[in-house]
């Protein structure tokens, strides 16, 4: 079958072994499945950072097959599994799948091709049917707004607590989609790129900042939040309380929790989903005296994957805004060069029922 290879630090269409499903595997069809920004990050740091993890020296890792945010077609079912669902259903599944070999994550596993691929095997009992009609497209956006939702759970929200979005790609937007569904704000989104930033208004954000114009930790300020140590024991003698300042990091890249650190009010929380794949390094003391609390999510719950679909196919979160091309598997290599450009894409779906 076709499939979109990684090979090092390059992306080669070829074809590769048809998968057979196993005990409680489903062998299913992709038909739509989106490229992550963590898929960025993997594809050129990837290697380095498991040979880090290792100790070792960094090395090739053996061929992969990258895509976790997708939709699928039901074709068939390995031995003794259960057929919850009848081939030609429609689903989404949180992208783990287990085998002989044990459990691994789908698209970031030579042991679990993902949906850069026209077949894949998942978990039978993580699938969920698409609801409502849902567009393939929609369905797959699950994934990623069930990261942002997890955030959202995961922060130390109190009754009107301000909350500030750093960079809004898909993880910074779904975010914002979460914090409004759960009627908590203001919520002021930073982000270099205009076309970002128009989406994280259309998203609900309450305040979009450009950081090269204005520096977004300006903004607490409008919210009664002290700036300083000092101000907020001056505003804690004179008895006036602030809720909680929630800081949510969605870049990814060496350096930013530094300066937020830096720039953050005392007290704050800074809850870090973007996905840094390479060292970096912080100056505890200065967290330490400002008395940070720094979160790092990952993923999400089941329950949390389910309820982001179901909220998608409900029509609460208004996500088709944020697919801004589609490609079919001959395009992937192109389109993880085309989404470096923040103001040519957003999100990127691959089509591999095409070309």
């Amino acid at each position: 079958m076709r499939a979109v290879v990684k090979r090092r630090q390059r992306l080669e269409l070829d074809e590769i072994v048809e998968p057979t499903p196993d005990k409680g595997q489903v062998l299913v069809r992709t038909l739509r499945c989106g490229i992550c920004g963590s898929d960025l990050h993997a594809l050129h740091h990837m290697d380095k950072m498991v040979a880090e993890r290792s100790g070792g020296r960094p090395r090739p890792l053996p061929d992969m097959v990258m895509g976790h945010e997708f939709c699928a077609e039901i074709l068939d079912y390995g031995p003794d599994t259960p057929h919850r669902l009848k081939p030609g259903t429609r689903v989404v599944s949180v992208p783990v799948t287990n085998s002989a070999k044990g459990y691994h994550p789908v698209g970031y596993s030579p042991s679990a091709p993902g949906g850069f691929a026209e077949r894949m095997l998942l978990d039978e009992r993580l699938l969920l049917e698409v609801p409502n009609g849902l567009p393939d497209d929609l369905a797959a956006l699950t994934e990623p707004f069930a990261v942002g939702a997890h955030a959202v759970a995961r922060a130390a929200l109190e009754p009107g607590s301000a909350s500030l979005v750093i960079g809004c790609g898909p993880v910074g937007l779904a975010i914002i989609a979460a914090l409004k569904i759960a009627g908590k704000g203001p919520v002021i989104a930073a982000d270099f790129s205009p076309r970002r930033r128009a989406e994280a208004e259309r998203m609900g954000a309450d305040v979009v900042v450009d950081p090269a114009v204005e520096g977004p930790h300006r903004k607490w300020a409008d919210y009664g939040v002290p700036a300083t140590e000092a101000e907020a024991h001056i505003a804690r003698m004179a008895g006036k309380a602030h809720a909680r300042p929630i800081i949510f990091e969605c870049v990814g890249v060496p350096g930013m929790v530094q300066r937020i650190i830096e720039d953050c009010p005392p007290g704050a929380q800074i809850v870090v989903a973007g996905v840094c794949m390479e060292p970096d390094s912080f100056r505890p003391s200065m967290a330490i005296t400002k008395q940070l609390n720094l979160e790092f999510v990952y993923g999400y719950t089941p329950e949390e994957f389910a309820a982001t679909l179901g909220e998608i196919a409900e029509g609460t979160i208004n996500v088709g805004r944020i697919i801004t091309g589609t490609v079919d598997l001959g395009g992937v290599a192109q389109a993880f060069t085309d989404l470096g450009d923040p103001e040519n894409h957003v999100k990127i779906m691959v089509d591999p029922t095409v070309g």
